[in-house]
């Protein structure tokens, strides 16, 4: 790829001149995201202060709880991503509040407000913590309802290139807008740009160079796509002085990680099922009156090693849709062993509100509480698929398969067969329980959305 070179100083006003701003984006989505602070940390002021006085130097304090949050980085994560979660920002969310509130605990006893009481302190941080993390998801909703996405060019070509074109139909919210960059000069193509993504498997750091040299001219962000992916992908980047050094993880899980994983499913089973039990008569009632047949659906699928399992689920389709899968589908005319239909004729219509909201899984909690399955993995395949698996493709059987996980959050029944197998083969290299809690976290607004629900 031949990339030109900074245009003359002449053409850009001078030398002097400021350059062409493209992050005003940035700018106003921080502010957003310090008044979603500000407010949080404000009700976490007023809940250690006994009186309106003592509220007043509480809230006289707000502003170390943003001066502290800048310091944390809360405030610069966007900008240097390319894709921007909020539940990414949970542990430094948490110290934040901790920090707020440790402040609030050593500077008001040296006030007319007096000491602050440990139940108050701990009310305040919860506060501070919840009440951050839901705010600042509103203020990244309302940013995107309220600018235009940046106007993104891929550069490359091949299967990396094809791959990032694929992630920004999948997720909207990184509110980015693809232009097509095929045929044009790269000098042309930046000047209309906000961002640019290299993707490229044969990649030059000499190419890089040249890259972050031109947009760091025209103020554009870059971002490269790493060729190193699949069982080849870094797990994190580390320094040796001025050497970048990619840090692998050539060893299994420990047995500890193991323990902690089937305590958890335990108890999120256990929970669950009370939680959800009285949501069970009501389904029941549902299906029954829409159509004819038992209110559970079994079938055996794959588990752990491939070993079959009966799962459980509430009942979505009609009650003969085994004697008529042959209709819709043929096992040994698919050319990958997966099917996921988008307009299956055998779904009633309580299942396909059952399915969108992924309640028809619930009866899996079973499932997982006789550790035939676990809270998080990989989606339960029927043996009939994984018999037609090739060899690369059975690592997703070296674990308990899950009620949700990265498919579910990753694209449901949009992703493809090599897409599946490339975030599940990621799930898998690195499970760990915090990994566990943020795809639970973000199942919710991803059932509640209801997309690639099939």
């Amino acid at each position: 790829m031949a990339i030109d070179g900074p245009a003359p100083a002449e053409d850009q006003g001078g030398r002097g001149a400021a350059p062409r701003s493209r992050f005003w984006r940035d700018a106003l989505r921080r502010r957003l995201l310090a008044l979603a602070d500000l407010a949080a940390a404000s009700v976490a002021s007023v809940v250690v202060a006994s009186s309106s006085a003592d509220a007043f130097w509480a809230l006289a304090l707000l502003p170390a709880w943003i001066v502290i949050a800048k310091l944390i980085g809360l405030y610069d994560r966007d900008h240097a991503a390319i894709r921007h979660l909020t539940f990414d920002e949970l542990p430094a969310l948490i110290a934040w509040a901790g920090a707020g509130v440790a402040l609030l605990a050593l500077v008001l006893p040296q006030t007319p407000a007096g000491e602050v009481a440990p139940p108050s302190a701990l009310e305040a941080f919860l506060v501070a913590a919840v009440g951050a993390l839901l705010l600042r998801a509103v203020a990244r909703w309302t940013w995107r309802r309220t600018t235009p996405p940046e106007v993104t060019a891929v550069v490359g070509d091949g299967d990396l290139a094809e791959m990032i074109r694929r992630k920004l139909q999948l997720f909207p919210d990184m509110h980015l807008s693809l232009v097509d960059g095929a045929e044009r000069p790269f000098g042309e193509l930046i000047e209309e740009t906000d961002r640019v993504i290299f993707a490229s498997d044969r990649m030059e750091p000499g190419e890089v160079g040249d890259l972050v040299e031109v947009c760091r001219e025209r103020q554009v962000k870059l971002s490269v796509i790493s060729p190193l992916r699949g069982r080849a992908g870094p797990v994190r980047l580390s320094r040796v002085a001025d050497l970048p050094v990619l840090e692998y993880e050539t060893w299994d899980p420990s047995r500890s990680t193991a323990m902690i994983k089937r305590g958890f499913d335990l108890v999120v089973s256990s929970f669950g099922l009370l939680l959800t039990a009285p949501l069970f008569p009501l389904i029941a009632l549902a299906i029954r009156l829409d159509s004819r047949g038992p209110i559970l659906f079994s079938q055996v699928r794959a588990g752990l090693d491939g070993r079959p399992f009966g799962m459980h689920k509430f009942r979505t389709m009609v009650a003969d849709a085994e004697d008529r899968l042959g209709d819709v589908v043929q096992f040994d005319d698919l050319r990958e062993p997966m099917f996921k239909l988008s307009s299956d004729p055998r779904v009633t219509r309580v299942g396909r509100v059952l399915r969108r909201l992924s309640l028809d899984e619930l009866p899996q909690l079973w499932n997982v509480l006789r550790g035939e399955m676990s809270i998080v993995g990989p989606r339960p395949e029927q043996v009939e698929l994984v018999e037609r698996y090739r060899p690369e493709h059975r690592f997703r059987l070296s674990v308990k398969p899950g009620i949700t996980g990265p498919m579910q959050v990753f694209g449901r029944g949009d992703l493809t067969f090599h897409e599946r197998l490339a975030v599940e083969l990621d799930y898998i290299e690195n499970v760990s329980l915090a990994r566990d809690l943020r795809i639970l976290a973000e199942t919710v607004p991803v059932a509640l959305k209801g997309s690639g629900a099939y």
